[in-house]
């Protein structure tokens, strides 16, 4: 018999909500499917935080012109200055919240120390250091490591077969698309992500959103944010 391994496989995003890292923390490894589309005006380079104005998106400025079908691993950095920017915003409207202080220097060298122009590097850089603060273990892994199939679920399903996968843990917009009956075929386990019923926590500038960057958690509660994720709670 095999030994369990669970495996998920997602866009890379940049500093993504609580949900993105509790899908990482209940994988045994955690592809970043970066050889996928790039696709406009989505998570992969921006993300919303709390300000006492409403919801601010933040967003990393990158090549789009003429580049209909660049990949994410191909998506570059246009304005190197972003990062600056972005930590000037998240200290502005966080210098308030509980746990500012115990993040300041971490968030502070991820963004001041960002000189990549790669936007997958940037949120692999992101993605690995928050999930150190949150104490997630799992592998991090990218699609370009392994060798990619033509087909929409028979990709993912000779992915998790690479990478000795016993069950594939997957977000619930691939209903659409995905084709159980394939992995059946190939003897993986397929779950789906939920993502309801999330507890609310003591967060700044009100009404409660829960859509909302990682960062807001920690900020507002720091080292007791597992406690309001599902992932640490199984």
């Amino acid at each position: 018999m095999r030994e369990k391994k669970i495996v998920a496989i997602n866009q890379s995003n940049y500093i993504p909500w609580k949900g993105y890292f509790d899908m990482i923390s209940m994988a045994d490894e955690f592809i970043l499917y970066d050889d996928m589309q790039y696709t406009r005006r989505d998570w992969r380079n921006r993300n919303k935080i709390k300000t006492p104005h409403g919801l601010l998106w933040l967003t990393i400025p990158v090549q789009v012109k003429g580049k209909f079908f660049q990949t994410i691993k191909d998506t570059l950095v246009v304005d190197t200055s972003w990062a600056a920017r972005h930590w000037h915003t998240i200290r502005s409207n966080y210098t308030k919240a509980t746990c500012f202080e115990a993040y300041r220097e971490i968030f502070e060298e991820l963004y001041l120390g960002s000189d990549s122009l790669g936007l997958s590097e940037i949120n692999y850089r992101f993605l690995s250091r928050i999930c150190g603060i949150l104490g997630i273990r799992t592998k991090l892994s990218l699609s370009s490591d392994y060798k990619l199939i033509e087909g929409k679920t028979e990709r993912l399903v000779d992915l998790c077969q690479q990478a000795g996968a016993t069950e594939y843990l997957s977000g619930p917009t691939a209903k659409n698309y995905i084709n159980p009956k394939l992995f059946e075929r190939a003897g993986i386990k397929l779950t789906w992500m939920d993502y309801s019923g999330y507890p609310e926590y003591p967060q700044l500038y009100p009404p409660f959103e829960h859509a909302v960057s990682i960062i807001d958690l920690l900020m507002n509660v720091g080292p007791e944010a597992p406690t309001f994720m599902k992932g640490f709670n199984r």
